[in-house]
């Protein structure tokens, strides 16, 4: 039984607390996105695991605090976290710019000395496939609106609502830079497992870009396509859920 040993509920979200967890999941968001997108996730899983969702800086509850710009960054402030939780089997989920930023933390994590379970990277190309002119994030708010219609994963309500749009586009805007800018260092790579998901018809992911992931881990690699766009995580909820918990179950 796992015990978590920092005072983390700025960062952490449990929405279904486990306290007889033999495992952890930690979720980080994609670009926009917040914990509670990881709610699902955590009402399927959570017993034998321990899912926490990341709530990053700049939106929600936290929406007077600076957001972080840079995933790296990101990646230190959550490692410092996430450092005290590996009193338990370890899994990392990330979608989008999440997993840029869940590829960064597993990094420092194992320089600590531990190694993950395995590293889950969700809807976005591996480091060593950059975007090409990836500029969203130097739009005008229209144009980050049309981003985000475009790839389907916002609640349509928030379109709706000038007043919601103008809490929302701050974080967004912030994320997108922290996600366009994001380089790896050259060659880095992990040693714990990593497996790849992606959308078959997704216009940022490409499954050649997804399956690259592979040259960034010594350890077993797998790639999993799925039916559908850039939140194919959402419209194939059960089967993304069958493989977490074929990982975690297993």
């Amino acid at each position: 039984m796992g015990t978590v040993r920092v005072d983390d509920g700025l960062w952490c979200r449990r929405f279904h607390p486990a306290p007889q967890a033999v495992s952890r999941l930690v979720c980080f968001p994609h670009a926009g996105g917040s914990a509670p997108f990881f709610r699902p996730v955590s009402a399927r899983l959570a017993g034998r695991t321990d899912v926490v969702a990341v709530q990053y800086p700049g939106r929600q509850d936290r929406r007077l605090e600076p957001c972080v710009e840079d995933v790296h960054e990101l990646a230190d402030r959550l490692h410092e976290v996430l450092r005290e939780q590996t009193d338990l089997p370890l899994t990392l989920f990330g979608h989008s710019m999440g997993a840029s930023v869940a590829f960064e933390v597993a990094r420092r994590l194992e320089r600590d000395g531990h190694r993950l379970d395995r590293v889950f990277v969700s809807g976005r190309r591996a480091p060593s496939r950059p975007g090409h002119d990836e500029q969203v994030h130097l739009r005008d708010d229209d144009g980050i609106v049309a981003e985000m219609k475009e790839l389907s994963g916002t609640d349509p309500s928030v379109f709706a609502s000038e007043e919601i749009l103008r809490m929302v586009l701050p974080a967004l805007r912030a994320d997108y830079r922290a996600a366009e800018t994001y380089r790896a260092e050259p060659g880095a790579s992990l040693a714990s497992p990593i497996t790849a998901l992606t959308g078959d018809a997704d216009p940022r992911t490409p499954v050649d870009d997804a399956g690259a992931w592979r040259d960034h881990t010594s350890g077993d690699f797998r790639l999993e396509v799925f039916p559908g766009g850039h939140f194919f995580l959402t419209e194939r909820p059960a089967d993304v859920l069958n493989v977490l918990a074929e990982h975690l179950n297993g």
